[in-house]
């Protein structure tokens, strides 16, 4: 009959192949002459269903962009795809991650290097051998079984429950060990923000020391959604401790800075002198701790364990009276840290030593700032605003002049005259970033002058102020728009076409047309800003990069970017050029297109990214599918299929696939031009359910409602 019965969906070609089923529960196909694991051309191990077998991993493979996790049957008897998933849901600190759709039910919390920290061992140790791997290759967790007499394998349920299950040796029925989302402490977010959940306590929430419930009403019925704020404000001026809460797990890295290379005493200074951050912990347990991981904002899921073999503390940062009080009950608490004990007789010549540095400190920002406004003067010829005019303009930078924040800081309208408004961004004490940042920012954009670039009208810098002077955009950004349901309708197929042209052009100004060839590295909905009549100015180029002409490419131990914007070279290897910035207008073009956000995206018939979403639908002839449903059907087909395949044409997984701005311009504007098909793109499948995270090298900044995260280490 010659009837396919089974395909997969390797590319691969076979000379000899042979199937086989190996010891562990592997189905191979392979070469009939080789038996290298690292050279199958199929296996079931990458392809898992509800079920994770002892050497089977879930996490990325970044050599085939595939994401491995489970995913649970829709009822027992039916084994198509279910509601629930568990898998790896971060790209830098790993933590398992039971979800429905892109809701988080529950989460193991970050590898502390022996183990999750939200997991106690419950006997795991005796039968298994946890292994978390991240190398070039991608990054996973597996385990490996240390009894041979028991098998012992993960499942995770139709109704969403892992369970690790056992068989003993002579028995005939599998025995549950234990069950993640076993209690009401693990349910995600369970006492809010900045609450602890105890089951040894009735009732089992309660706020971490030092707050106190946002709405004491909601508490008392023992409704906790809405959390807990502190109780005095931190004030650096003030000074500052640390509480130490121990045998945690810890928060959800949601708003965090990361560094493995640190000492726990690195990190506790670290986080001393950044006022905006909340908590500091060791990333690593082994060995005393080392490591650094450090909260921004809320804590999210904490909760304490009983159990001893759970050795991991966190360090919340305090206002020293809230310590002082801690420390004045008459008992001695072990959890609370002052960072300065300072007796009587060594006050006075402490302060003396104390002003003298502050007065040279001071005396060396007075120089150092004049210098970068001679600098900036001399080099661009910039506009220079004094500071009285901007602080009279923004009403003393009011909160309700506040437009937003950025890595860079907070963006201020100001009212110059009665009807001239401009935008001003002001740089935050906190960010982070100092005057070579704020220089590379007024270098980029000052010398570049286009319709589709947002202009720099000038700046200000007085002593240690810093700020740079923008037109305004009475419209706000473009993902204020696309992904929100009230506000999308305004954006007709006409218009989001007049978007996709003008990033296009910009894009391509600034790669081709402008006197320098500048690489954006960060092309996002959030950074393209909107005039009063929706034309569309990209913006934000505090980390964009200056190219040679004849420069192809340039390599980065430092990746700064957005996750679902980034392209796969950048992310993993820290590779970046004019197709790199390329792969974030595609995935840019499809969110307008479809009004759907990559990262995030959820479909109940799989668990691609819209990308991989866009894919399949290209390949089944579905194209218009993935047109936003609020445009109805005002639109011109032929126009909108274009753009779905100049937007799969730009993320392609491998750069050379991808077309240049030039060949894209030509491509959206020119419907003469034959296309070639796109090929597969680059991280189409998987999805983690952190959402729109950024990787920014700002400490712990936030930009509208991006998360942002920052490393320091090599690659």
């Amino acid at each position: 009959m010659n009837n396919t019965i089974w395909s997969s969906t390797s590319s691969q070609v076979a000379e000899d192949p042979v199937a086989q089923l190996l010891e562990n529960g592997n189905l191979v196909v392979r070469e009939k002459d080789t038996t290298d694991s690292e050279s199958y051309i199929w296996e079931s191990f990458n392809l898992p269903s509800d079920t994770l077998l002892p050497e089977m991993k879930v996490g990325w493979d970044f050599r085939t962009g595939v994401n491995r996790f489970l995913t649970s049957w829709k009822n027992a008897s039916d084994p198509s795809l279910g509601e629930y998933t568990y898998g790896i849901d971060n790209l830098m600190l790993p933590q398992l991650v039971v979800a429905k759709g892109s809701k988080k039910l529950f989460r193991t919390g970050p590898w502390n290097g022996v183990q999750f920290s939200g997991t106690p061992d419950s006997g795991n140790k005796r039968i298994v051998k946890p292994i978390y791997v991240y190398d070039t290759n991608g990054f996973y967790y597996m385990y490996e079984a240390t009894e041979s007499s028991i098998l012992t394998r993960v499942k995770l349920s139709e109704t969403g429950l892992a369970q690790r299950l056992v068989l003993n040796e002579g028995s005939t029925e599998w025995a549950v060990m234990y069950t993640l989302l076993n209690d009401r402490c693990d349910n995600y977010r369970e006492c809010g923000a900045n609450g602890i959940c105890r089951t040894s306590k009735s009732p089992s929430c309660e706020c971490l020391q030092g707050f106190v419930p946002k709405s004491q009403n909601e508490w008392d019925v023992l409704n906790w959604e809405s959390g807990c704020i502190r109780q005095t404000p931190l004030d650096c001026q003030k000074g500052e401790g640390f509480l130490k809460v121990r045998n945690v797990k810890l928060p959800d890295l949601l708003e965090f800075w990361a560094n493995t290379k640190m000492s726990v005493q690195e990190c506790e200074a670290e986080c001393l002198r950044n006022c905006s951050c909340v908590a500091y912990a060791s990333s690593d347990i082994r060995n005393g701790g080392s490591g650094c991981l450090m909260w921004f904002g809320d804590l999210i899921d904490m909760r304490e364990f009983l159990e001893a073999d759970v050795e991991q503390d966190i360090h919340i940062r305090m206002p020293f009276s809230e310590l002082e009080s801690l420390g004045g009950t008459g008992k001695k608490d072990k959890r609370v840290i002052l960072i300065s004990v300072i007796s009587a007789v060594s006050v006075l010549p402490l302060l003396a030593l104390l002003c003298w540095c502050i007065l040279l400190k001071k005396r060396g920002r007075n120089v150092s700032t004049s210098t970068g406004s001679r600098s900036i003067k001399e080099d661009w010829e910039l506009p220079l605003f004094d500071f009285k005019t901007i602080a009279t303009a923004t009403n003393n930078f009011s909160h309700t002049n506040k437009l937003g924040e950025g890595g860079f800081g907070p963006v201020y309208k100001a009212n110059l005259t009665r009807e001239e408004f401009i935008a001003v961004k002001r740089l935050s004490k906190d960010s982070g970033q100092g005057i070579e940042e704020f220089k590379n920012e007024v270098t980029m954009i000052a010398n570049l002058q286009h319709w589709n670039l947002v202009k720099l009208l000038g700046c200000c810098i007085e002593r240690e102020e810093r700020m740079l002077i923008y037109e305004y955009m009475p419209n706000k950004s473009l993902d204020c728009f696309i992904f929100d349901q009230n506000r999308k309708v305004f954006l007709n197929w006409q218009k989001r076409l007049n978007i996709i042209m003008g990033i296009a052009r910009g894009l391509l100004y600034l790669h081709q047309d402008s006197r320098l060839k500048i690489i954006h590295r960060d092309l996002k909905s959030s950074n393209i800003l909107l005039d009063d009549e929706l034309n569309p100015k990209i913006s934000d180029f505090g980390i964009a990069r200056i190219f040679g002409r004849n420069q192809t490419e340039a390599k980065t131990k430092r990746v700064i970017g957005t996750y679902g914007y980034m392209s796969p070279e950048y992310a993993i290897d820290g590779k970046f050029s004019e197709k790199s910035d390329v792969f974030s207008f595609g995935v840019l073009l499809l969110e307008i297109v479809s009004g759907r956000k990559n990262r995030g995206f959820h479909h109940p018939d799989h668990h691609h990214t819209l990308l991989g979403h866009a894919w399949l639908l290209w390949n089944e002839n579905k194209g218009l599918e993935l047109i936003d449903p609020c445009l109805g059907y005002s639109y011109v087909e032929f126009e909108v299929l274009r753009c779905i395949q100049v937007g799969l044409l730009c993320v392609q997984a491998l750069p050379k696939d991808r077309p240049v701005m030039s060949s894209v311009v030509v491509m959206l504007s020119n419907e003469g031009v034959t296309l070639p098909q796109p090929k597969e793109p680059g991280f189409f499948t998987g999805r983690s359910s952190l959402d729109d995270t950024i990787i920014d090298k700002g400490r712990g900044s936030q930009t509208g409602s991006s998360i942002t995260i920052s490393t320091v280490e090599a690659r």
